[in-house]
């Protein structure tokens, strides 16, 4: 090789090995998913299994948690039962819930997990009970 060649003579000149190709190949190819699993965002299918999992439950926690707010400020008792809630203590404040039979679905033998955090939390969350929510009496005379 002569030493005044420039770096485009001696690019056109290179002619790499088999094995140096191979290599160069396979390190490509666990670069690209070195940084597709950790930066990329892709998943095993195990992986994403269980977080189809995790967001079915926590969708089915949300769906119960707003039916169960429903169910409590449309209550007859809603603010007295509010001011019961607030009385509790942060921990107990689920059971609360489950024992008043709010989280509660028909058809469903056991409550569903998380409901009741979240309703609670929510529930602690007003300041008051919306006033057209509260089920009015219709008693006729």
């Amino acid at each position: 090789m002569e030493s005044n060649q420039t770096l485009s003579q001696r690019f056109d000149i290179y002619q790499p090995s088999k094995t140096l190709w191979f290599w160069s190949v396979v390190g490509a190819v666990v670069a690209t998913m070195i940084v597709g699993f950790t930066a990329g965002g892709w998943t095993t299918a195990g992986t994403a299994s269980e977080m189809a999992k995790t967001s079915a439950i926590k969708a089915r926690a949300e769906l119960v948690a707003n039916l169960c707010v429903e169910k409590f400020i449309t209550a007859s008792n809603a603010k007295e039962n509010l001011a019961k809630l607030k009385e509790t203590s942060s921990y107990q404040r689920d059971s609360f819930i489950s024992d008043g039979g709010w989280v509660k679905l028909a058809g469903t033998k056991k409550d569903v997990p998380g409901a009741a955090d979240l309703c609670a939390d929510r529930l602690a969350a007003m300041d008051t009970i919306p006033a057209n929510s509260v089920a009015q009496d219709d008693t006729k005379s």
